[in-house]
């Protein structure tokens, strides 16, 4: 049976008209800096950007999870928005949304989701745009996720956060320090780029904070996020690009910063998404050093845990899973990290 389903809302917006008619703003000096740099006066748009936010989908009954893990590609570090080689595929990037779509992009603060606007400036024109609107741009409706997709976005610019003493960010420029730096630390970690390159993005809100074992409730509600969002962006690449292109989403440890959830459950959560959703490729970004060690758990828990020879029900790995947690301490909340 087709899984094809129409989202909540859909717009479909001329760039230059959308820049034109809602400019972004910047409340923070360090924000509008960056912006005067890769969006100087004059600088041109072109393109259209489609918006779409989707209802929470169904869970299919079964998933293949040796198909998941075998799609699964390491990518160490962070978003680089680099195409994987060889595969002319449609690529999309999760943003790590709140509930209220963009809502801190203008502000000091500057943890993914707010990196990834400061990048592409036009996703606060879109935030304006749906406030002119009187559209509340909602991830996440009466307890009920609502992913919201965005094609066609221009990236205008590259910001460094990592540090560099030399450059004058010593701790490096994401989360608190962003606000703390010098406009000379910011002037040098901002990077315009000529021309644009052109992101497709997911934004969906993972759980904000917990404590303790994760329940069945909470774990199909993280499953449900994800499916979803990546199942969009499956339907959405069909529509924008009906030729049977591959399909890859680029993720990392979403919702396991300030939200505090962990890595192992939260990375296999998404593997498993991926494979319900039929992705052709989860490009997983591993960030620090550190990273790798728990993408790595996660495809071991998949596989070990789980079972990679057979399909598997849905509703067993929400049961096994939510048992693992009680039972053992390494799949259990964490603290957020303060961005």
């Amino acid at each position: 049976m087709s899984r094809v389903c129409e989202p909540l809302e859909r717009r479909e917006f001329v760039t230059p008209e959308l820049v034109r008619d809602h400019p972004p703003r910047r409340r923070d000096k360090n924000k509008r800096l960056v912006y005067e740099i890769i969006r100087p006066a004059g600088a041109g748009h072109k393109g259209l950007l489609s918006y779409s936010r989707w209802p929470t989908l169904e869970l299919p009954v079964h998933v293949d999870i040796g198909a998941a893990l075998e799609r699964v590609i390491e990518r160490p570090g962070f978003y680089d928005y680099e195409p994987l080689p060889d595969l002319n595929a449609v690529e999309w990037h999760v943003n790590f949304a709140d509930a209220h779509l963009f809502v801190a992009y203008s502000s000091s603060l500057l943890a993914q989701d707010e990196l990834q606007a400061l990048e592409h400036p036009v996703l606060g024109s879109v935030r304006e745009a749906l406030s002119a609107l009187g559209e509340r741009a909602l991830t996440v409706e009466s307890g009920k996720p609502t992913p919201i997709l965005l094609a066609g976005v221009e990236r205008r610019g590259y910001f460094a956060t990592e540090p560099n003493a030399d450059e004058g960010r010593p701790n490096g420029l994401y989360g608190n320090q962003f606000a703390r730096a010098s406009a000379d630390a910011i002037r040098q970690a901002t990077h315009r780029l000529e021309p644009p390159t052109v992101s497709n993005i997911i934004a969906m809100e993972a759980p904000p904070g917990g404590a303790g074992a994760y329940g069945s409730t909470i774990i199909r509600y993280i499953l449900a996020t994800a499916y979803t969002g990546f199942e969009a962006a499956v339907q959405e690449s069909q529509r924008l690009k009906s030729d049977g292109s591959p399909v890859v989403v680029h993720t990392g440890f979403w919702g396991c910063g300030a939200y505090g959830g962990n890595r192992t459950l939260m990375a296999a959560l998404q593997i498993i998404a991926a494979g319900l959703a039929g992705l052709d490729c989860l490009a997983f970004h591993t960030g620090e050093h550190s990273g790798g060690a728990f993408l790595h758990q996660a495809q071991a828990l998949c596989r070990e845990e789980l079972g990679a020879t057979q399909a598997i029900r849905t509703a067993d790995i929400v049961t096994r899973l939510a048992a693992l947690s009680a039972l053992k301490p390494e799949y259990r909340w964490g603290e957020g990290n303060g961005t």
